[in-house]
């Protein structure tokens, strides 16, 4: 079982948002070193928080940072776009899309495959996937999103079968909307993204493959057993959401 404060932990995204949150629960919890990986380090300073360069969307810029951050033992694959407001026929829906999944599900497969090698060496370690409610639940207004965010899943739940015989162990965390630059505006329930790092952290010390964030969020997966799955029910119109 690993603790953080032994982790060396390393968060594509860590910019703002969920990724700076993450990064610093890490640092409140005392882990041993924190990479803060993004596009662009500019003047980013922060105590405790060692920004990394990192496109994740690039090759090379993924294989530099993991040169230099070769002691990582918790990966969090965190860096994600989307894009409000595009249904399933929209005139730019395909091209929405391909962007979407070059970032939401090939940044984090490039970045898992290249610190894969690296994580194994570390012994114990932990792959970190921040996923979406939207997996589960359709959406009108974030298709794009929503499907990578389930091709995302698939590729959790296989990797963690994959990379489990080298000791790395996978976590997926589900989590609805969060409260973030790109949501501030709308009138919606969301969660603050200390609450989604807490849990985070909660769930590496306990050895979790799944993390649940939110009632709603345990209410959708238990609904994919039911009778009529909630995949499959309608839903009231989302397109003011």
């Amino acid at each position: 079982m690993m603790k953080v404060s032994e982790a060396v932990v390393f968060i594509t995204g860590a910019n703002r948002g969920l990724g700076l949150a993450i990064a610093r629960e890490a640092r409140r919890q005392g882990a041993k070193k924190i990479y803060v990986g993004m596009r662009q380090i500019g003047n980013f300073q922060e105590e405790g928080l060692i920004p990394i360069q990192l496109d994740v969307n690039d090759e090379q810029s993924i294989r530099f940072a993991a040169e230099q951050c070769a002691d990582t033992t918790v990966l969090v694959n965190n860096a994600g776009i989307a894009l409000l407001n595009d249904h399933p026929v929209a005139a730019n829906i395909v091209a929405t899309t391909q962007k979407i999944l070059e970032t939401n599900l090939l940044g984090l497969m490039r970045v898992t495959q290249i610190f894969a090698p690296i994580l194994q060496k570390n012994q114990q370690a932990y792959v970190v996937n921040i996923l979406s409610d939207v997996s589960w639940e359709p959406s009108t207004v974030l298709t794009s999103y929503g499907i990578s965010k389930a091709a995302a899943w698939s590729y959790t739940n296989s990797s963690r079968q994959w990379l489990s015989q080298f000791n790395i162990q996978v976590m997926g965390v589900h989590v609805g909307f969060i409260d973030t630059d790109l949501t501030r505006s709308l009138p919606i329930t969301k969660i603050a993204p200390e609450t989604v790092a807490q849990e985070i952290f909660q769930g590496i010390e306990q050895n979790a493959y799944e993390v649940l964030v939110g009632e709603k969020t345990q209410q959708l997966k238990q609904g994919l057993s039911d009778a009529v799955a909630s995949y499959v029910k309608l839903q009231p119109d989302q397109a003011s959401v």
